[in-house]
């Protein structure tokens, strides 16, 4: 019997050092940028669109032209971190004039088909509208929320209104800040102020630098597990035909991720065991004179745009979208397979956030897009 007793404490004893000796638990933080072009992440900026009178819509105009038009290397000074860090320590897939392909799967090429679609796994031809309401599909944010180890665990952080519809925030109890909804932390009483007073384009879309704001906080005070962010300037300023705007918008969200990126590697709570995934939930069009501005499908289009000779058929490359992942587990300059004849799906973000968490994604959903193959087999959660 003693030795029995003494046995088994040695085996507890070994079992505790394993565990203790275990790799520590996964992170992801999933960024989504609303509607910045692939052209724009890979080329810089577009001088005839820079020049064109037409898109001139404000006096910041000669300091875009200035930033980012004029120097020599446009890429590198419009999306320094996407360009310097993540194409070479990461993956970045996108680029098509080097034959590197990501699109969406959905047949409308608007916002929240995709962002239902990123977070979901698979396309939902049922939501066919931006104000679609509460999304009948669970994301994986609902569906890691409701398990133990990531229970009170998930965050996520929004410019657009939408998103408390799109992640379900009532049923999935995933807390959602999202549009002019105030952070209520105590130490950003201002910016809730501001929030609140600041005159703003948008009536739906809040400032990035908000969102931005509460993010950081909620990283640094509530350590999650998963954090989904995202920007919307990119699309709303595009929409609005403001060139300028829309870039200083696409460098100022590359230096958020920047930000986020470095203070994570700070953070004991994250560093070094932490997974950025970055995409886009639609494209924009090249083809249109303006097509840059817009971005629907030929299936979503309806009412006067049927009439329309330049839009009935929908915005040629609104589907077209880009792809980042930065994290432990990932193959610098991985995802070279993604090509023209075997695109990367919007799709398989979400099974991609599952493994890099070291999650079974079938367990998930079966039925959803396959992980991307971009980690290290040897470095694989």
């Amino acid at each position: 019997m003693r030795f029995l007793v003494l046995a088994l404490l040695s085996w507890l004893g070994l079992a505790a050092s394993a565990l203790a000796q275990g790799a520590p638990p996964q992170n992801v933080l999933f960024v989504m940028i609303d509607g910045l072009r692939w052209q724009e992440v890979f080329r810089g900026a577009d001088p005839a669109l820079a020049e064109d009178p037409q898109f001139k819509k404000s006096d910041w105009a000669p300091v875009a032209q200035e930033r980012f038009v004029a120097p020599a290397d446009r890429r590198a000074v419009l999306t320094p971190f996407l360009t310097d860090v993540v194409a070479k320590q990461g993956v970045l897939i996108g680029n098509r004039e080097q034959d590197s392909c990501a699109r969406v799967t959905n047949d409308r090429w608007f916002s929240y088909p995709g962002y239902n679609e990123a977070l979901t796994g698979k396309p939902d031809s049922r939501i066919d509208k931006n104000d679609f309401g509460p999304n009948p599909n669970v994301t994986f944010l609902e569906w890691l929320n409701a398990r133990p180890d990531y229970a009170g665990k998930v965050r996520a952080y929004a410019s657009w209104d939408q998103f408390s519809d799109i992640i379900n925030a009532k049923r999935s109890r995933v807390p959602v800040n999202d549009g002019y909804t105030p952070s209520g932390a105590q130490n950003l009483a201002l910016a809730d102020r501001l929030l609140a007073d600041l005159a703003t384009p948008w009536r739906t879309v809040r400032l990035d630098a908000f969102t931005h704001l509460y993010a950081q906080n909620g990283l640094a005070s509530d350590k999650p597990r998963v954090t989904f962010i995202s920007y919307g300037e990119t699309d709303d300023f595009a929409h609005d035909g403001d060139y300028a705007q829309y870039l200083l918008a696409a460098n100022r969200t590359d230096r958020f991720l920047r930000e986020l990126w470095e203070g994570l590697q700070k953070d004991p709570a994250f560093a070094g065991r932490t997974t950025m995934l970055v995409t886009v939930d639609h494209g924009r069009g090249s083809a249109l004179p303006d097509g840059w501005r817009h971005h629907y499908s030929p299936k979503a289009v309806s009412g006067a745009l049927k009439q329309s000779a330049l839009f009935r058929d929908g915005v040629t490359g609104s589907d077209q979208t880009w792809i980042a992942a930065l994290g432990p587990a990932i193959v610098a300059g991985g995802g070279e397979k993604y090509t023209a004849k075997a695109c990367a799906g919007l799709n398989q973000l979400a099974a991609t956030a599952l493994v890099a968490l070291g999650e079974d994604w079938r367990a998930y959903g079966a039925d959803i897009g396959s992980p991307l193959d971009i980690f290290s087999k040897r470095k694989a959660p």
